[in-house]
């Protein structure tokens, strides 16, 4: 398989898989993108302040005509994704949510209905458009190639630049590779702005490549760090049985001689070259064991940093040649000084100051914020998750950078809501999921995760997690006018994952998946499959798919009577499936694609969904394509929560500062909900439906703050 068809491990940190340091077309587009960056943020600039004055009349009188229907000022939408109504309950029952509490006294608080299946590119994609799957193209975080059966990223497709220009030992790009959204359907905001209202869209899932509209938009989930992948860290130790194949990261080894450590920063690999190579940055270290510091010489720049400490952002630059200069910033973080040095670095962030990709609308916002408020972190999946899973970070260790990470966060929402008296501002907020998915061992007493090495904290931190967004709500709610309206929601909720299940190994045990002669098992990405003798087959983080003739590249099934009749036949083995050695259910049910509501791109979604039960989850081993004689094995990872299961035993939650006119709400009625409260018509298209009856607000703003005043 070779460099180029691996982008799909750009998503691997997001779903807390294996990760390798995949370099593709991406890093041909940083470069050309950063020689252009700051020649074309001074035109634009000098643009901007000479037609200043035609572009602020413009929007005053556009403006003005678009908030005549609208029935309120400004919408504040915080998504705290994976936030648990479950957990909610519990917290706010013990009054330790009283913002919360006010909101649901008040207004309005429900659980809200994912969607399937209930995974967050998918969900949050009906978040913004109003629609179910099937009419905006995500199904997973991972699609499927049928031509290969190799997975792609199911968000977006970059390929190589068309035009390049051979000099010596360079091929210098002479156009943009080719960077496409695969989400289709339209998001609110882009309505929104094509009718004069404007929007700050901060971090939302499944916004890169940042798309055009009337407002600003920082890309949240999917968008890479420099390498091109969803975050690959590394991390330097002089302990050599320390060194061993690392999840989502990659081991430099490093040999102390006397107090100095000469090792580098392991950059984007160099598609200018023709023969392309990693990009290495020098970086010498000083060991003071007095002291327990290290000092970090790297890229012009001294660090002082002490064992236990992140240093802040620092900016570092790589020089592919021809003049061209590449940056990224990233913390350290030491474990210890000795009697082994170990230290840990963050994957490389795309350095908003001056992005080597798009990853911001306009795309000098980016710019603008790191400016107003310091380097921040571009990752789309920010929180380090595998550097907990593989013991890299400590539980400690993985809290502080993901609340460091949080506080950036805040930061830019409050700058948004200051900035926005009228309008949207919508912020995603990764923390609650992250925080869950690594640390809901706390509340189940039977994860195995729970008796190893790592397992030190307790139930106090998912508590901890939960007051703090209460408190990001409380500050929120401060900020709000009696014009505005406030949504307080996440996409799922999550529940414990203890057991997982090898969907592929349950399709060679039962004879639906083929292996080549002489073979028991295959390594990752099917590469013992015999695909001429295989009816179905397991990819994803729920979807099984099967081998349709004329439909993947080596079919051997009929896409009709035949098919339909594979499909209900492996529907009613795995339904209600046990678990062999407890007797537990491990799978409610199967969905069945024909059975889900319809679109344009529904051929697409895989051919059945698997709806596994609270306590289970796809294996490790079934998402990477492997084949073994284990069925069902234990979850040790850190990784201990969940939602990609059945999605009507993981609903998200819902508060409102209003009441609206259901018990219950689902997650595509937010959009429709959104245009309503501005005045607009509900496109035909959207699924969802108006959640808030407008009867009762003003239908202009002006007077409504008269009444109010």
């Amino acid at each position: 398989m070779n460099t180029k068809r691996i982008f799909f491990l750009m998503l691997f940190t997001a779903l807390a898989l294996p990760l390798s340091a995949y370099i593709g077309p991406g890093a041909g587009f940083a470069f050309l993108s950063s020689f252009l960056v700051l020649f074309l943020t001074f035109f634009l600039a000098i643009f901007s302040f000479l037609s200043w004055p035609f572009r602020f009349l413009l929007r005053l009188i556009r403006g003005q005509k678009a908030y005549k229907k609208s029935h309120i000022n400004r919408l504040v939408i915080l998504g705290l994704d994976g936030m648990d109504p479950i957990l909610v309950d519990r917290y706010m029952t013990q009054g330790k949510l009283p913002h919360l509490a006010q909101l649901a006294d008040k207004g309005s608080y429900h659980e809200l209905e994912t969607t399937t299946p209930s995974i967050s590119p998918v969900a949050w994609s009906s978040f913004m458009t109003g629609c179910n799957p099937a009419k905006h193209n995500i199904f997973d975080f991972l699609s499927r190639d049928p031509k290969t059966y190799l997975p792609d990223l199911s968000s977006a497709h970059i390929g190589i630049p068309k035009r390049v220009l051979p000099l010596g030992k360079y091929n210098i790009p002479l156009s943009k590779p080719e960077i496409r959204g695969m989400r289709k359907s339209v998001p609110f905001w882009k309505i929104l702005g094509d009718n004069g209202i404007f929007s700050t869209i901060l971090r939302i899932p499944v916004t890169f490549p940042p798309e055009k509209f009337r407002g600003h938009l920082l890309s949240g989930m999917c968008a890479p760090d420099l390498k091109g992948s969803q975050g690959t860290f590394s991390f330097y130790t002089s302990d050599k049985d320390r060194i061993k194949k690392r999840e989502g990261g990659m081991n430099i080894p490093v040999t102390v001689n006397g107090d100095k450590i000469e090792t580098y920063i392991s950059g984007p690999e160099n598609t200018m070259l023709k023969k392309p190579e990693e990009m290495k940055l020098p970086l010498t270290i000083t060991i003071d064991k007095g002291s327990k510091e290290a000092i970090l010489d790297v890229s012009g720049q001294t660090i002082r940093l002490k064992e236990k400490t992140f240093s802040d952002w620092i900016q570092i630059t790589f020089r592919p040649g021809l003049w061209i200069k590449i940056r990224a910033i990233c913390r350290f973080y030491i474990n210890q000084i000795d009697p082994d040095f170990e230290m840990y670095v963050t994957p490389l962030n795309i350095d908003p100051e001056k992005p080597a990709l798009p990853i911001s609308q306009p795309f000098i916002y980016s710019v603008y914020l790191s400016k107003l408020l310091g380097s921040f972190i571009t990752l789309g999946e920010a929180n380090d998750t595998w550097a907990l899973n593989e013991g890299i970070l400590s539980e400690e260790a993985f809290l502080k950078l993901s609340y460091f990470n949080h506080q950036e966060w805040e930061n830019m929402l409050f700058n948004a809501m200051d900035k926005t008296k009228k309008g949207a501002v919508v912020s995603w907020f990764e923390t609650t999921d992250s925080i869950q998915h690594m640390f809901y061992r706390y509340l189940d007493e039977k994860h195995p995760a729970l008796h190893t090495d790592q397992a030190n904290m307790g139930p106090e931190v998912m508590e901890e997690l939960y007051t703090k967004m209460d408190g990001l709500v409380g500050k929120v709610m401060e900020k709000l006018s009696k014009n505005d309206v406030l949504i307080i929601m996440s996409d799922h909720g999550i529940k414990s994952f203890r057991r997982g299940i090898n969907m592929n190994s349950w399709l060679y045990r039962n004879g639906y998946l083929s292996l080549k002669e002489g073979k028991r098992q295959s390594e990752e990405w099917f590469k013992d499959v015999d695909w001429e003798k295989t009816k179905a087959y397991g990819l994803g983080l729920g979807g099984i798919y099967l081998n349709i003739k004329n439909r993947e590249a080596q079919g051997t099934v009929s896409p009709d009577d035949e098919g339909k009749a594979l499909k209900k036949e492996i529907i009613a083995k795995l339904n209600g499936l046990k678990d062999e050695e407890n007797g537990q259910t491990a799978i409610n049910t199967v969905f069945d694609r024909d059975d889900l509501p319809p679109g344009p791109y529904k051929e697409n979604c895989p051919d059945l969904i698997v709806g596994y039960n609270d306590g289970y989850r796809v294996s490790w081993d079934s998402v990477t394509g492997k084949v073994n004689d284990t069925l069902f094995d234990d979850n040790t990872k850190a990784w201990s929560g969940d939602h990609c299961i059945d999605p009507r035993i993981v609903p998200g939650i819902f508060f409102c500062n209003h009441k609206i006119n259901t018990k219950s709400p689902a997650i595509i009625d937010i959009a429709p909900t959104v245009l309503n409260l501005f005045g607009m018509d509900i496109p035909n298209h959207m699924d969802g439906h108006n959640l808030i009856d407008t009867e009762d607000l003003s239908s202009k703003p002006e007077k409504r703050g008269k009444k109010n005043a």
